[in-house]
């Protein structure tokens, strides 16, 4: 498994507490860097800009990556550019929502 594939992997622990679907699967996750001094940098959104679980979301989100042992640390870059819309999200995620 490749680091970012290891990293998606990882990420799907991350669920969105009013969904109950995971980060990965929502579409959340925009891009996954990796610096050369092994440092992992997430680049991700959420939901909506007044997320009321946005700092349980982060810290989930590093917790996961530094969980890893294989980086040296982990970055988290909360951007709102490109909104995040229901399109992202999986066929699976998709079919959660519908129940």
């Amino acid at each position: 498994m490749n680091p970012e594939e290891l990293v998606l992997s990882n990420l799907k622990r991350v669920m969105d507490p009013e969904l109950n679907i995971n980060v990965v699967d929502l579409g959340l996750i925009y891009d996954i860097d990796f610096s050369e001094d092994g440092k992992a940098v997430i680049t991700m959104t959420l939901t909506t800009p007044g997320c009321p679980l946005h700092d349980s979301i982060i810290s989930g989100v590093k917790y996961c990556i530094e969980d890893l042992k294989q980086f040296s640390a982990v970055e988290v870059n909360l951007v709102w550019e490109p909104a995040w819309t229901p399109a992202r999200m999986t066929p699976e995620a998709n079919q959660l929502l519908r129940g």
